[in-house]
């Protein structure tokens, strides 16, 4: 039986991290972003950054594995089964199905292209309602929300690229 690339999780968690570092510089959206957010450069700035970074990194992490989980098919014949004696069983009946199962159709929809619309698809679907609840409720303006999620879009589509092809 095939197992994920445990290692692929922790590296492309650090996607968002690095396209954040663009997408929020002052040359991009970082400015625009201030702005509707209502937040000073001095404000922007200040804080424990270790621990915004580790836990941005963190959660970056288990948004890197729903992602995973989300776009690669395949991993979901193994929570059907997971915590079963005989998954672990090479020889057992269970192992020689998911093992033949996984022969036949272990590549069905693993590109970077089913990654990148499965990617946008959880931005959409789960980022801007998220996103968009608490920035009403905040009462932000449309672009703030828009500056987000765009953010989600561009991390996610290129997250699950790498994760479809690779996990």
């Amino acid at each position: 039986m095939t197992q994920p690339n445990w290692w692929l999780l922790l590296i492309v968690a650090l996607i968002p991290l690095i396209i954040g570092s663009i997408w929020y510089s002052p040359k991009v959206f970082g400015k625009a972003w201030m702005s509707s957010a209502e937040i000073s450069e001095e404000r922007a700035s200040s804080g424990n950054m270790f621990k915004i970074f580790a836990l941005s990194y963190l959660f970056s992490l288990f948004a890197t594995y729903i992602l995973a989980l989300f776009s690669v098919h395949q991993s979901a014949i193994i929570q059907l089964f997971l915590g079963e004696a005989a998954l672990e069983d090479p020889s057992s009946a269970m192992s020689i199905f998911i093992n033949d199962f996984m022969s036949t159709y272990g590549d069905r929809h693993r590109s970077a292209t089913h990654g990148i619309i499965h990617g946008i698809e959880l931005s959409l679907l789960l980022g801007l309602p998220f996103i968009g609840m608490h920035s009403l409720f905040e009462r932000r303006p449309f672009k703030y929300i828009m500056i987000h999620v765009g953010f989600w879009i561009v991390c996610f589509a290129i997250m699950g690229a790498i994760l479809c092809s690779y996990f």
